[in-house]
């Protein structure tokens, strides 16, 4: 069992790299990928703590790209290195995240919400990329909302009064930014583009076309039908097809197990030792996943 798509403390996870990482051995998986929102933080020490654990490690990074309907992530997996289009990238996210951020503490005040960012930053002082899901747990901290979900229910859903939108990477400079770090960027959960199925090929092809090596075919979010079509189209493409559980910590989504991706499945070994893997190892002329800054 193996897992190509997680998140730590690092970006909006519970489990700190190292943790994660051991909570993974604990589960039985033989490979992870620790992939963060918009950072590279955690590598080194989850990748310290998978050699003492003997578990192979995918040094990795979500980036949070420009789309125009519903969203657009793109993993770039087997980094080696942060490079200089990549470091850019993660400052210009951050800079980014920043604003949003003070952009939605204010429209939650002018909501009769009465919390403040810098409240909100000192709450989570420990994580550096605060995001929505800190928004909501605070507030239920806080008693404002019963449970986190009715947060963004509420307030931080698309169409809700303190949602903002967040502007992204274009792509062709997302997957330069992973390219030079000597990784494979893969489409992270295509169905929250929001495309139809009638138009799923073609934009798949597009994107294709723009760099993207990889697919991430078998996710939580979908139903096993639409995991083994994407896998298919991944397959007709030419593109890697991977699978991950989007874990970010077992208390924040009860849907999301690490190890475990769409219906429920295992995440089977194929997806790392005969996808990505080889790939990997074509670009990098060698077995060695090592990232170093």
């Amino acid at each position: 069992m193996i897992d190509l798509h997680t998140h730590s403390t690092a970006s909006d996870g519970t489990f700190s790299p190292a943790e994660l990482v051991r909570y993974a051995k604990e589960k039985g998986l033989s490979a992870l990928a620790l992939t963060d929102h918009d950072t590279t933080e955690g590598l080194k020490e989850a990748q310290t703590e998978a050699k003492s654990a003997g578990i192979e490690f995918v040094p990795g990074i979500e980036l949070t790209v420009q789309w125009p309907t519903g969203e657009f992530h793109l993993l770039g997996l087997g980094l080696r290195t942060k490079s200089t289009e990549l470091d850019s990238a993660i400052n210009f996210l951050k800079g980014e995240r920043n604003r949003r951020n003070m952009k939605m503490a204010e429209k939650l005040r002018e909501n009769g919400v009465d919390i403040t960012y810098e409240e909100i930053c000192e709450r989570f002082k420990s994580q550096k990329n605060i995001g929505r899901p800190h928004f909501a747990t605070y507030m239920a901290e806080k008693g404002i909302v019963k449970q986190r979900q009715v947060a963004f229910d509420k307030y931080f859903a698309k169409g809700r009064p303190c949602y903002v939108d967040r502007e992204g990477l274009d792509l062709e400079t997302a997957v330069e930014a992973i390219k030079t770090s000597g990784g494979i960027p893969v489409q992270a959960h295509p169905l929250s583009m929001y495309v139809s199925w009638g138009k799923m090929d073609s934009t798949m092809e597009m994107i294709r076309d723009k760099g993207v090596m990889g697919l991430e075919a078998w996710h939580p979010g979908v139903r096993i039908s639409e995991a083994e079509r994407l896998e298919e189209l991944g397959k007709t493409l030419g593109m890697v097809v991977t699978a991950g559980s989007d874990f970010h910590g077992e208390k924040l989504r009860a849907d999301r197990h690490i190890g475990f991706t769409a219906g429920k499945f295992k995440i089977q070994d194929r997806f790392w030792l005969e996808n990505l893997k080889p790939a990997l190892q074509k670009i990098h002329g060698s077995d060695s996943m090592e990232y170093s800054t």
